[in-house]
Protein backbone atom coordinates (compact mmCIF):
# COMPACT_ATOMS: atom_id res chain seq x y z
CA UNK A 1 0.00 0.00 0.00
CA UNK A 2 1.29 3.39 -1.22
CA UNK A 3 1.24 6.54 0.91
CA UNK A 4 -1.53 8.05 -1.40
CA UNK A 5 -4.28 9.70 0.24
CA UNK A 6 -7.78 10.80 -1.00
CA UNK A 7 -8.53 14.50 -0.72
CA UNK A 8 -11.97 13.91 -2.14
CA UNK A 9 -14.11 11.08 -2.96
CA UNK A 10 -12.32 11.35 -6.40
CA UNK A 11 -9.01 13.62 -5.91
CA UNK A 12 -6.23 12.12 -4.73
CA UNK A 13 -2.44 13.04 -3.14
CA UNK A 14 -0.21 11.14 -4.81
CA UNK A 15 2.88 13.67 -4.24
CA UNK A 16 6.05 12.45 -2.20
CA UNK A 17 8.06 13.59 0.39
CA UNK A 18 12.01 14.54 -0.37
CA UNK A 19 14.28 14.61 2.71
CA UNK A 20 17.54 13.54 1.11
CA UNK A 21 17.78 16.78 -1.19
CA UNK A 22 19.76 19.18 1.21
CA UNK A 23 19.67 21.95 -0.92
CA UNK A 24 16.52 23.39 -3.45
CA UNK A 25 17.33 24.49 -6.68
CA UNK A 26 21.21 23.59 -5.09
CA UNK A 27 21.17 26.35 -3.43
CA UNK A 28 18.21 27.03 -0.71
CA UNK A 29 18.94 24.39 2.61
CA UNK A 30 16.23 21.78 2.98
CA UNK A 31 16.69 21.18 6.56
CA UNK A 32 13.41 19.84 6.83
CA UNK A 33 12.87 18.27 3.41
CA UNK A 34 10.49 19.28 0.79
CA UNK A 35 7.36 17.86 -0.77
CA UNK A 36 6.45 17.41 -4.17
CA UNK A 37 2.65 17.52 -4.30
CA UNK A 38 0.90 16.03 -7.24
CA UNK A 39 -2.68 14.84 -7.48
CA UNK A 40 -4.79 12.91 -9.92
CA UNK A 41 -8.69 13.28 -10.28
CA UNK A 42 -10.37 9.73 -11.00
CA UNK A 43 -13.16 10.58 -12.75
CA UNK A 44 -14.93 9.31 -16.39
CA UNK A 45 -11.86 10.70 -17.64
CA UNK A 46 -8.09 10.30 -15.49
CA UNK A 47 -6.27 13.65 -15.35
CA UNK A 48 -3.10 14.20 -13.15
CA UNK A 49 -2.06 17.22 -11.99
CA UNK A 50 1.79 18.20 -12.06
CA UNK A 51 4.14 15.41 -11.75
CA UNK A 52 6.94 15.07 -9.10
CA UNK A 53 11.03 15.22 -9.03
CA UNK A 54 12.86 12.86 -11.24
CA UNK A 55 14.25 11.10 -7.74
CA UNK A 56 10.87 9.87 -6.83
CA UNK A 57 9.60 8.88 -10.19
CA UNK A 58 8.88 5.44 -9.39
CA UNK A 59 7.35 5.64 -6.25
CA UNK A 60 4.74 8.46 -7.93
CA UNK A 61 4.60 5.60 -10.86
CA UNK A 62 3.04 3.27 -7.93
CA UNK A 63 0.38 5.77 -6.16
CA UNK A 64 -0.97 6.09 -9.60
CA UNK A 65 -1.30 2.31 -10.79
CA UNK A 66 -3.00 1.96 -7.42
CA UNK A 67 -5.68 4.00 -7.60
CA UNK A 68 -6.53 3.67 -11.47
CA UNK A 69 -4.96 -0.35 -12.02
CA UNK A 70 -5.48 -0.86 -15.58
CA UNK A 71 -6.81 2.40 -16.67
CA UNK A 72 -5.00 5.16 -18.47
CA UNK A 73 -4.20 8.21 -17.42
CA UNK A 74 -6.13 10.60 -20.34
CA UNK A 75 -4.87 14.07 -19.12
CA UNK A 76 -1.08 15.48 -17.47
CA UNK A 77 -2.23 19.08 -16.35
CA UNK A 78 1.18 21.33 -16.54
CA UNK A 79 0.56 24.06 -14.16
CA UNK A 80 4.14 24.42 -13.53
CA UNK A 81 7.40 23.27 -15.71
CA UNK A 82 10.26 23.51 -13.32
CA UNK A 83 11.73 20.27 -13.14
CA UNK A 84 11.01 19.85 -9.46
CA UNK A 85 6.99 19.41 -11.02
CA UNK A 86 8.16 18.04 -14.42
CA UNK A 87 10.34 15.60 -14.72
CA UNK A 88 8.53 12.55 -14.53
CA UNK A 89 6.66 13.83 -17.71
CA UNK A 90 8.62 11.57 -19.98
CA UNK A 91 8.17 8.54 -17.91
CA UNK A 92 4.57 9.32 -17.56
CA UNK A 93 4.06 9.54 -21.09
CA UNK A 94 6.02 6.37 -21.46
CA UNK A 95 3.59 4.70 -19.69
CA UNK A 96 0.84 6.09 -21.19
CA UNK A 97 1.16 7.30 -24.86
CA UNK A 98 -1.55 8.06 -25.11
CA UNK A 99 -2.57 10.77 -22.54
CA UNK A 100 -3.04 14.29 -23.65
CA UNK A 101 -0.48 17.19 -22.45
CA UNK A 102 -2.27 20.12 -21.24
CA UNK A 103 -0.73 23.39 -21.05
CA UNK A 104 -0.67 26.83 -22.40
CA UNK A 105 1.18 28.18 -25.35
CA UNK A 106 4.16 29.12 -23.21
CA UNK A 107 4.37 25.52 -21.95
CA UNK A 108 5.38 23.45 -24.75
CA UNK A 109 8.18 25.10 -26.29
CA UNK A 110 9.27 24.51 -22.92
CA UNK A 111 8.38 20.67 -22.84
CA UNK A 112 9.94 19.74 -26.16
CA UNK A 113 13.13 21.71 -24.64
CA UNK A 114 13.47 19.92 -21.54
CA UNK A 115 12.12 16.47 -22.83
CA UNK A 116 11.94 16.55 -26.35
CA UNK A 117 8.19 15.57 -26.32
CA UNK A 118 6.22 17.25 -29.41
CA UNK A 119 3.19 15.98 -29.55
CA UNK A 120 -0.66 14.86 -27.85
CA UNK A 121 -0.73 18.98 -26.72
CA UNK A 122 -3.85 19.72 -25.77
CA UNK A 123 -3.52 23.83 -25.63
CA UNK A 124 -5.72 25.73 -23.24
CA UNK A 125 -6.20 29.57 -22.96
CA UNK A 126 -7.42 32.21 -19.81
CA UNK A 127 -10.80 30.53 -19.00
CA UNK A 128 -10.77 27.56 -20.79
CA UNK A 129 -12.56 24.62 -19.55
CA UNK A 130 -12.02 21.09 -19.46
CA UNK A 131 -14.97 18.57 -18.65
CA UNK A 132 -13.14 14.73 -16.95
CA UNK A 133 -17.28 13.67 -16.25
CA UNK A 134 -18.13 14.66 -12.64
CA UNK A 135 -15.25 17.38 -12.20
CA UNK A 136 -15.28 20.53 -14.65
CA UNK A 137 -11.35 22.10 -14.83
CA UNK A 138 -11.33 25.69 -15.61
CA UNK A 139 -7.81 27.53 -16.12
CA UNK A 140 -6.47 30.63 -15.09
CA UNK A 141 -2.88 32.09 -16.49
CA UNK A 142 -0.90 33.49 -14.33
CA UNK A 143 2.33 34.39 -16.00
CA UNK A 144 5.57 34.90 -13.78
CA UNK A 145 4.12 33.43 -10.34
CA UNK A 146 7.30 32.60 -10.86
CA UNK A 147 7.94 31.47 -14.73
CA UNK A 148 6.51 32.45 -17.66
CA UNK A 149 4.20 29.91 -18.51
CA UNK A 150 2.69 29.52 -15.06
CA UNK A 151 -1.10 28.86 -14.27
CA UNK A 152 -3.94 27.63 -12.24
CA UNK A 153 -6.22 24.89 -12.50
CA UNK A 154 -9.76 25.13 -10.67
CA UNK A 155 -11.93 22.39 -10.15
CA UNK A 156 -15.96 24.26 -10.70
CA UNK A 157 -17.17 20.69 -8.69
CA UNK A 158 -14.98 20.59 -5.65
CA UNK A 159 -13.90 24.29 -5.39
CA UNK A 160 -10.47 23.38 -5.40
CA UNK A 161 -7.60 25.63 -6.55
CA UNK A 162 -5.13 23.49 -8.15
CA UNK A 163 -2.24 26.75 -7.64
CA UNK A 164 0.86 25.11 -8.64
CA UNK A 165 3.91 26.99 -6.66
CA UNK A 166 1.78 30.13 -5.33
CA UNK A 167 0.89 29.11 -1.71
CA UNK A 168 3.48 25.96 -0.77
CA UNK A 169 6.55 26.34 1.30
CA UNK A 170 9.31 24.55 1.94
CA UNK A 171 9.49 21.45 4.87
CA UNK A 172 8.34 17.56 3.81
CA UNK A 173 5.01 16.42 5.30
CA UNK A 174 4.88 14.84 8.05
CA UNK A 175 2.20 12.44 8.66
CA UNK A 176 -0.72 14.66 7.47
CA UNK A 177 -1.08 16.12 3.86
CA UNK A 178 -3.92 18.82 5.13
CA UNK A 179 -3.16 22.12 7.32
CA UNK A 180 -5.24 20.18 9.75
CA UNK A 181 -3.46 17.23 10.45
CA UNK A 182 -0.32 18.75 10.82
CA UNK A 183 0.85 21.29 13.26
CA UNK A 184 0.95 24.27 10.62
CA UNK A 185 2.70 26.72 13.36
CA UNK A 186 5.48 24.75 12.83
CA UNK A 187 5.17 25.41 8.96
CA UNK A 188 4.96 29.26 9.10
CA UNK A 189 8.57 30.18 8.77
CA UNK A 190 8.90 27.90 6.15
CA UNK A 191 6.25 28.79 4.10
CA UNK A 192 7.86 32.66 4.08
CA UNK A 193 10.84 31.55 3.27
CA UNK A 194 10.01 30.16 0.16
CA UNK A 195 7.70 32.97 -0.15
CA UNK A 196 10.42 35.75 0.03
CA UNK A 197 13.16 33.83 -1.53
CA UNK A 198 11.57 32.32 -4.29
CA UNK A 199 7.94 34.51 -5.11
CA UNK A 200 8.81 37.43 -3.34
CA UNK A 201 10.50 39.43 -6.51
CA UNK A 202 7.03 39.28 -8.34
CA UNK A 203 4.82 40.52 -5.42
CA UNK A 204 3.08 42.97 -7.89
CA UNK A 205 1.99 40.48 -9.87
CA UNK A 206 0.82 38.51 -7.14
CA UNK A 207 -1.73 41.29 -6.05
CA UNK A 208 -2.74 41.45 -9.46
CA UNK A 209 -3.28 37.59 -9.46
CA UNK A 210 -5.34 37.92 -5.83
CA UNK A 211 -7.82 40.29 -7.63
CA UNK A 212 -8.61 37.96 -10.16
CA UNK A 213 -9.40 35.01 -7.39
CA UNK A 214 -11.18 37.07 -4.80
CA UNK A 215 -14.51 35.92 -5.46
CA UNK A 216 -13.88 32.49 -6.05
CA UNK A 217 -15.38 30.45 -4.24
CA UNK A 218 -12.42 27.91 -3.14
CA UNK A 219 -12.95 24.93 -0.27
CA UNK A 220 -9.19 24.05 -0.96
CA UNK A 221 -5.69 25.34 -1.79
CA UNK A 222 -3.91 22.42 -3.71
CA UNK A 223 0.13 23.85 -3.77
CA UNK A 224 3.15 21.73 -5.42
CA UNK A 225 4.48 22.34 -2.17
CA UNK A 226 3.33 21.85 1.52
CA UNK A 227 0.22 21.22 3.64
CA UNK A 228 -3.24 21.17 1.46
CA UNK A 229 -5.20 24.04 3.17
CA UNK A 230 -8.79 22.70 4.02
CA UNK A 231 -9.33 24.04 6.94
CA UNK A 232 -8.44 27.79 6.77
CA UNK A 233 -7.71 28.21 3.09
CA UNK A 234 -7.83 31.78 3.58
CA UNK A 235 -4.88 31.98 6.05
CA UNK A 236 -2.21 31.02 2.97
CA UNK A 237 -4.71 33.83 0.97
CA UNK A 238 -3.86 36.14 3.55
CA UNK A 239 -0.43 35.55 4.29
CA UNK A 240 0.27 35.96 0.65
CA UNK A 241 -1.76 39.11 0.53
CA UNK A 242 -0.20 40.91 3.55
CA UNK A 243 3.65 39.80 2.04
CA UNK A 244 3.02 40.87 -1.56
CA UNK A 245 2.04 44.06 -0.04
CA UNK A 246 5.30 44.50 2.19
CA UNK A 247 3.65 44.30 5.38
CA UNK A 248 5.76 43.89 8.28
CA UNK A 249 5.45 42.86 12.43
CA UNK A 250 6.70 44.79 14.91
CA UNK A 251 10.51 44.11 15.13
CA UNK A 252 14.02 44.86 13.99
CA UNK A 253 16.65 42.90 12.39
CA UNK A 254 20.12 43.29 12.42
CA UNK A 255 22.71 41.40 9.90
CA UNK A 256 26.33 41.91 10.38
CA UNK A 257 29.85 40.73 8.44
CA UNK A 258 32.81 40.67 10.97
CA UNK A 259 36.26 39.28 10.60
CA UNK A 260 37.75 39.93 13.76
CA UNK A 261 34.73 41.21 16.06
CA UNK A 262 34.81 44.52 15.65
CA UNK A 263 31.57 44.82 13.97
CA UNK A 264 29.99 42.10 15.78
CA UNK A 265 30.44 44.58 19.08
CA UNK A 266 28.58 46.63 17.67
CA UNK A 267 25.95 44.80 16.71
CA UNK A 268 25.21 43.34 20.11
CA UNK A 269 25.27 46.84 21.66
CA UNK A 270 22.56 48.02 19.29
CA UNK A 271 20.91 44.76 20.10
CA UNK A 272 21.02 46.32 23.81
CA UNK A 273 20.23 49.47 23.11
CA UNK A 274 16.62 48.16 20.86
CA UNK A 275 15.39 46.78 23.44
CA UNK A 276 15.69 49.22 26.08
CA UNK A 277 13.88 52.04 23.56
CA UNK A 278 11.35 49.42 23.54
CA UNK A 279 11.68 46.79 20.65
CA UNK A 280 10.95 43.43 22.04
CA UNK A 281 10.98 41.09 18.46
CA UNK A 282 14.90 41.72 17.69
CA UNK A 283 17.12 38.80 15.81
CA UNK A 284 20.79 39.13 15.13
CA UNK A 285 22.84 37.46 12.25
CA UNK A 286 26.24 37.04 11.71
CA UNK A 287 25.86 36.58 7.93
CA UNK A 288 28.90 34.53 7.61
CA UNK A 289 26.97 31.50 9.88
CA UNK A 290 23.31 31.80 8.69
CA UNK A 291 21.97 31.28 5.41
CA UNK A 292 20.95 33.56 3.38
CA UNK A 293 17.64 32.63 2.86
CA UNK A 294 16.75 32.68 6.75
CA UNK A 295 18.13 35.91 7.09
CA UNK A 296 15.59 37.52 3.85
CA UNK A 297 12.56 35.25 5.50
CA UNK A 298 13.41 37.38 8.64
CA UNK A 299 13.62 40.64 6.95
CA UNK A 300 10.26 40.52 5.07
CA UNK A 301 8.99 39.68 8.19
CA UNK A 302 9.94 42.64 10.34
CA UNK A 303 9.79 46.04 10.02
CA UNK A 304 13.32 47.13 10.90
CA UNK A 305 16.66 46.10 9.22
CA UNK A 306 20.06 47.39 10.64
CA UNK A 307 23.19 46.15 8.41
CA UNK A 308 26.68 46.27 9.25
CA UNK A 309 29.83 45.25 7.42
CA UNK A 310 33.50 45.37 7.87
CA UNK A 311 35.54 46.49 5.17
CA UNK A 312 37.13 43.76 3.02
CA UNK A 313 39.52 45.01 0.39
CA UNK A 314 37.71 47.77 -0.26
CA UNK A 315 34.72 46.57 -0.48
CA UNK A 316 31.39 45.15 1.65
CA UNK A 317 32.09 42.06 3.33
CA UNK A 318 31.42 39.38 0.97
CA UNK A 319 28.04 37.22 2.70
CA UNK A 320 26.96 40.63 3.79
CA UNK A 321 26.96 41.79 -0.17
CA UNK A 322 24.93 38.61 -0.65
CA UNK A 323 22.75 39.58 1.59
CA UNK A 324 22.27 43.22 0.21
CA UNK A 325 22.27 42.02 -3.43
CA UNK A 326 19.27 39.36 -2.72
CA UNK A 327 17.26 42.35 -0.94
CA UNK A 328 17.65 44.77 -3.82
CA UNK A 329 16.84 42.19 -5.97
CA UNK A 330 13.23 41.04 -4.07
CA UNK A 331 12.39 44.25 -4.32
CA UNK A 332 10.87 44.43 -0.91
CA UNK A 333 9.78 47.91 0.06
CA UNK A 334 8.50 49.92 2.92
CA UNK A 335 11.42 48.99 5.43
CA UNK A 336 13.53 50.96 7.95
CA UNK A 337 17.28 51.22 7.54
CA UNK A 338 19.95 51.74 9.71
CA UNK A 339 23.83 51.27 8.66
CA UNK A 340 26.93 50.63 10.42
CA UNK A 341 30.29 49.33 10.00
CA UNK A 342 33.93 48.90 10.90
CA UNK A 343 37.34 49.57 8.80
CA UNK A 344 40.87 49.86 9.76
CA UNK A 345 43.39 51.02 6.69
CA UNK A 346 40.73 51.49 4.42
CA UNK A 347 36.95 51.65 3.82
CA UNK A 348 34.96 49.52 1.97
CA UNK A 349 32.00 48.11 4.37
CA UNK A 350 29.86 51.94 4.79
CA UNK A 351 31.03 52.89 1.95
CA UNK A 352 29.36 50.35 -0.35
CA UNK A 353 26.08 50.20 2.11
CA UNK A 354 25.63 54.02 1.38
CA UNK A 355 25.00 53.85 -2.03
CA UNK A 356 22.82 50.26 -2.10
CA UNK A 357 20.56 51.84 0.60
CA UNK A 358 19.96 55.16 -2.17
CA UNK A 359 19.37 52.48 -5.02
CA UNK A 360 17.07 50.92 -2.39
CA UNK A 361 14.60 53.57 -1.65
CA UNK A 362 13.78 52.57 1.99
CA UNK A 363 13.75 55.07 4.80
CA UNK A 364 17.25 55.80 6.11
CA UNK A 365 17.22 56.05 9.58
CA UNK A 366 19.99 58.40 11.48
CA UNK A 367 23.11 58.61 10.20
CA UNK A 368 25.70 55.56 9.16
CA UNK A 369 28.02 54.78 11.92
CA UNK A 370 31.26 53.57 10.91
CA UNK A 371 34.25 52.64 13.55
CA UNK A 372 38.24 52.95 12.87
CA UNK A 373 40.20 50.07 14.15
CA UNK A 374 37.30 48.68 17.07
CA UNK A 375 34.58 51.28 18.90
CA UNK A 376 34.62 54.18 20.96
CA UNK A 377 32.76 56.06 22.95
CA UNK A 378 31.97 58.44 20.22
CA UNK A 379 30.84 55.64 17.68
CA UNK A 380 28.92 54.06 20.77
CA UNK A 381 26.53 57.44 20.84
CA UNK A 382 25.70 57.27 17.72
CA UNK A 383 24.83 53.82 17.87
CA UNK A 384 22.65 54.86 20.67
CA UNK A 385 21.27 57.34 18.60
CA UNK A 386 20.92 54.99 15.89
CA UNK A 387 18.62 52.75 18.02
CA UNK A 388 16.62 55.17 19.60
CA UNK A 389 15.44 56.64 15.83
CA UNK A 390 15.12 53.15 15.01
CA UNK A 391 12.93 51.99 17.87
CA UNK A 392 10.44 55.24 17.80
CA UNK A 393 10.05 54.66 13.98
CA UNK A 394 9.09 50.83 14.38
CA UNK A 395 7.04 51.64 17.12
CA UNK A 396 5.40 54.27 15.47
CA UNK A 397 4.71 52.40 12.53
CA UNK A 398 4.92 48.89 12.56
CA UNK A 399 3.37 47.88 9.33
Amino acid sequence: MECRQPITDKIHWIGVNDRETTLFENFWPLEKGVSYNSYLINDEKVAVVDTVKFNKTNLFLSKIKEIIGDRDVDYLIVNHMEPDHSSSMQALVNAYPNMKIVGNKKTFPMIEGFYNITENFHEVAEGDELDLGHHKLKFFLTPMIHWPETMMTYDQTEQVLFSMDAFGGFGALDGGIFDDEVIIEDYEDEIRRYYSNIVAKYSPIVQKALTRFADLPIKMICSTHGPIWRNDPGKIVDYYDRWSRYEAEEGVVIVYGTMYGNTAKMADYLAQRLYEHGIKKITVYDASKTHVSYIISEIWKYKGLIIGSCAYNTQMFPSVELIANKIEHSGLQNRYLGIFGNKSWSGGGVKNLVPWSERLKWETVGEAVEATYTPREAEYEKLDALAKEMAEKVLANPK
